[in-house]
C-alpha cells in the first residue's frame, strides 16, 4: 500500500523558515512528479510546489523566491523549504505524488494525510 507521510509542520511567526519533508513508501518505483498543495480554511486546495525527477519545478507566484522544491529521488522524499513566512501561508499542506508529466497523472495520484503549518503576525 502506498503511503506518503509528511512532517515538519507546526507553528512560527512571520518571517521564519520552516521545512517540510515527504516520504512515499509502498512503492516499487519512483514517482515523476512530486510536490506540495495546500488549503487554508475557507479556500481551495492550491498548488505550491511541484517538482519532477529530472529537477524541472514548478511555483506558485505568491511562494516564487520564498520556497524551494527539491527531492531525493532514491528515497522517494520531496521536500519544501519555506523561508520568509507570511501569516497568509498558513494552511494545511499535502504530500501529492503521482507518475506522468505536471500536466498528466498516469496511473493513481496519491495524498499525504496532511501538516498543519501557521504562520503568526
Amino acid at each position: 500500500q502506498v503511503e506518503l507521510v509528511e512532517s515538519g509542520g507546526g507553528l512560527v511567526q512571520a518571517g521564519g523558515s520552516l521545512r517540510l519533508s515527504c516520504a512515499a513508501s509502498g512503492i516499487k518505483f519512483s514517482f515523476n512528479v512530486m510536490g506540495w498543495y495546500r488549503q487554508a480554511p475557507g479556500k481551495q486546495r492550491e498548488l505550491v510546489a511541484v517538482i519532477n525527477s529530472g529537477g524541472s519545478t514548478k511555483y506558485a507566484d505568491s511562494v516564487k523566491e520564498r520556497f524551494t522544491i527539491s527531492r531525493d529521488n532514491a528515497k522517494n522524499t520531496v521536500y519544501l523549504q519555506m523561508n520568509t513566512l507570511k501569516p497568509e501561508d498558513t494552511a494545511v499542506y499535502y504530500c501529492n505524488a503521482h507518475r506522468g508529466s505536471f500536466q498528466h497523472i498516469v496511473g493513481s495520484d496519491y495524498w499525504g494525510q496532511g501538516t498543519q503549518v501557521t504562520v503568526s503576525s
